[in-house]
């Protein structure tokens, strides 16, 4: 059973982007429509991975942090 495909049309994207695309694609001898492809499927997996640690983890502890703790954490890594 094949899965239906949909399109995905993404407009304003800058020139040094398209040009990046371009060269990926000419590089790895693809297209730019399946460098996007890859890309994006890449990206969704890593992040749903990433995401199912997170939610793991958070099964594991005892407590959740409240917002104050989750802020503060947020404002030690940027000092």
């Amino acid at each position: 059973m094949t899965v239906p495909m949909a399109t995905l049309t993404i407009r304003d994207v800058p020139a040094r982007v398209v040009r990046g695309l371009k060269a990926l694609a000419k590089r790895r001898n693809t297209s730019m429509e399946q460098e996007v492809r890859e890309l994006l499927e890449e990206y969704v997996t890593e992040r749903s991975s990433v995401l199912k640690q997170i939610e793991s983890s958070w099964k594991k502890q005892r407590r959740r942090p409240n917002a104050d703790e989750i802020d503060s954490w947020i404002s030690a890594g940027r000092e």
